[in-house]
């Protein structure tokens, strides 16, 4: 009996040993979400990298990476209105990703720095698009010219496109084909970064140029009318009748004076004009709105030109065209296309040789003055204000 018992506590103990002992097994803890940029592990592939040529066309390119017609084909009509197949670039880079060395199951193509088109294979024929994310950073940059503006933003650690802006904002004050050594720009802006990238600047805030003791400042205000968006701080409008030149990003090859050496004939000639050296086919713009007087081959070596009367005291000349684009009589507006940097007429290369004339008298093109557009309204003037005190505390030297 005693036996019988001691069995039975024995047996008592071993479950209530089991029992209190045993591990609840745990719940499977899932895996953490891995989100693949493109929608599928890169990693796995390998991959083969490359650009579109010129001349080709979507079937070719695809076939060409290992597709065959029938599957080139069914991404054509996949496509639909994802995929533009006439905005097929050259010059622009794609990825393909095979599984292994024959078997091609995407293709990423870069339809910008911040746009990529995937085209899937594997398993089902699809194609999306993928905006890249962007994420807009505030900045400023201080920079004085030494060498060259682009040079001398770049050493600054700036972007060269935040030369295009400021070259926006200041297209009817400041000459930047005549920069000077020493001519310092101060700005406040919004660059948008992309994969550690920038692509480009979002908006100039604030800016000053200053030369000598002169500052220039220009600050972004939206009225919301859709017009004028930069004023100086009295609150007068950064446009103006005329812009300050006919082209965008040369360089002056000879400034103005009344007596120098002609390049060709080697004898001083008077020249009122200020020449821009530009390669051939440079966009030439009229510097403000006004009524075609003549185009057509000029006299005295002009050769093609085009010349504009804006009102009753300014008329302005755009020699050596290439070619022109627009008629006698034609209406053209500040910033329209006239014509194309050449060398026709007498000329050593292709620039353009730009006049202007006061009352029918020739002035200098680079001391040409112009009132302003409408300024801002007065209501907003403390607004504007206000702004222009905090962006000059943020960019402006202690």
């Amino acid at each position: 009996m005693k036996r019988l018992s001691y069995l039975i506590i024995l047996l008592l103990a071993a479950v209530s040993c089991n029992i209190f002992s045993r591990k609840t097994p745990l719940e499977p803890v899932p895996a953490k979400d891995t989100v693949y940029p493109l929608g599928f592990c890169t990693d796995s592939f390998e991959v083969v990298t490359g650009s579109i040529k010129s001349g080709d066309n979507f079937i070719g390119w695809v076939s060409s990476l290992g597709l065959s017609r029938e599957q080139a084909f069914q991404l054509l009509q996949a496509r639909d209105t994802v995929f533009d197949v006439r905005k097929l670039r050259a010059g622009n880079t794609w990825n393909a990703y095979y599984r292994d060395s024959t078997t091609l199951d995407y293709i990423v193509y870069d339809n910008s720095r911040t746009r990529q088109t995937i085209f899937q294979i594997k398993d089902s024929v699809a194609v999306r698009l993928r905006e890249k994310e962007v994420e807009t950073v505030r900045k400023t940059a201080d920079v004085t010219i030494s060498s060259s503006l682009w040079n001398d933003m770049t050493a600054a650690g700036a972007s060269p496109e935040l030369i295009v802006n400021l070259a926006d904002v200041y297209a009817w004050t400041v000459d930047f084909f005549g920069l000077q050594k020493g001519d310092r720009f101060r700005v406040a802006y919004s660059e948008n970064i992309c994969e550690g990238e920038s692509v480009g600047i979002d908006r100039i805030d604030y800016a000053e140029f200053l030369r000598g003791e002169t500052c220039l400042p220009a600050v972004y205000f939206d009225q919301g009318d859709g017009g004028n968006k930069y004023w100086n701080p009295k609150g007068e409008s950064m446009r103006k009748a005329f812009l300050k030149a006919p082209l965008k990003f040369t360089r002056i090859s000879s400034g103005y004076s009344l007596h120098r050496l002609h390049p060709v004939h080697g004898t001083v000639r008077p020249h009122t004009g200020v020449d821009y050296a530009a390669p051939t086919g440079t966009p030439v713009h009229s510097i403000g709105d006004g009524t075609v007087l003549s185009a057509g081959w000029g006299k005295g070596g002009a050769g093609n030109m085009v010349k504009v009367r804006h009102n009753s005291v300014y008329t302005t000349a755009y020699l050596h065209l290439s070619k022109m684009a627009v008629k006698a009589g034609q209406r053209v507006s500040q910033g329209q296309v006239i014509g194309y940097v050449g060398m026709t007429g007498t000329a050593t290369g292709p620039h353009l040789d730009f006049r202007v004339w006061k009352n029918g008298s020739p002035v200098n093109p680079l001391k040409l003055e112009s009132p302003p557009a409408e300024p801002i309204r007065k209501e907003n003037l403390p607004a504007l204000d206000s702004l222009c005190a905090m962006w000059q505390q943020a960019i402006r030297p202690e």
